[in-house]
């Protein structure tokens, strides 16, 4: 018999007892009505009641009192099993990695998955994977992959480290706004993607790979309007926002497998 198995049966015993002694007072209370009904016979039952009512608030009482006794009993079998038998075990700690400080990023590869659905509806909010109107109709997948790399490049391009590291970039969910939404309220350019920084030498991962969500508010009325006529279109505002959560995300000096949410505004 293990520490533990024998640990938990002494804990298991002990409560046992606990509830045996509990029971005492109502067994007591059990016995002495049976007792009082021969000796009375067809006397009146008033006092005996009373005094049934109050081995009953004894009772009460006194397992109230045994079951908290017996609550205060160590936890033997937990504090004596090994680590991985309790329930801390069972909360895995986040994994965490320390990218090298010095990097430069070699190659950048952005995937941008067919089974993405796209919506071309001008609706307040298609349900789709993929929603953008900053480029003329055509293939979207391929045009948010260019954002991405174009992106990517501008955010990287001035590290100049010794580290030489290549990007694994798979596209989530890229949720821009219509022409309904940009027109009237505005809302969000929500962006969603997967990132492994990966040794441009090996090819091996040199952190966990991480979701990142990246959101960024999409004018709407008049702001929108004045904002493209400075140049500021969706496109160019959101291919400089993932400039500065690439080069952000690259800067921390730990990476965990958490996801990451960035939400402040692009100039």
């Amino acid at each position: 018999m293990t520490s533990g198995t024998r640990s938990r049966t002494i804990a298991s015993r002990i409560n046992l007892f606990c509830l045996k002694l509990a029971l005492i007072p109502i067994q007591i209370g059990i016995n002495d009505k049976k007792t009082n009904q021969k000796a009375m016979g067809t006397k009146p039952k008033a006092r005996n009641e009373d005094k049934m009512n109050t081995l009953k608030l004894i009772a009460v009482l006194g397992l109230g009192a045994l079951v908290s006794a017996c609550g205060n009993v160590p936890d033997i079998a937990s504090r004596n099993a090994p680590f991985e038998t309790t329930g801390m075990a069972l909360i895995a700690p986040s994994a965490q990695t320390q990218l090298p400080q010095s990097m430069r990023v070699s190659a950048i590869s952005v995937r941008v998955p067919r089974n993405l659905k796209v919506s071309e509806a001008n609706v307040y909010y298609p349900r789709a994977d993929i929603v953008w109107r900053g480029d003329p109709i055509g293939d979207r997948h391929a045009q948010i992959q260019s954002i991405f790399e174009t992106a990517f490049a501008s955010g990287t391009k001035d590290m100049a480290g010794v580290a030489d590291v290549t990007l694994d970039v798979e596209i989530v969910r890229f949720h821009s706004v219509t022409e309904k939404t940009r027109y009237t309220v505005g809302g969000v350019h929500n962006m969603l993607f997967r990132l492994t920084v990966r040794s441009a030498a090996t090819g091996e991962a040199l952190a966990p790979a991480r979701e990142i969500q990246a959101n960024l508010p999409a004018f709407g009325g008049r702001q929108a309007i004045e904002a493209e006529r400075r140049g500021q279109t969706q496109k160019v505002r959101v291919t400089g926002y993932l400039a500065q959560v690439i080069r952000q995300e690259l800067a921390k000096p730990t990476v965990t497998d958490e996801p990451r949410t960035f939400a402040f505004r692009a100039k």
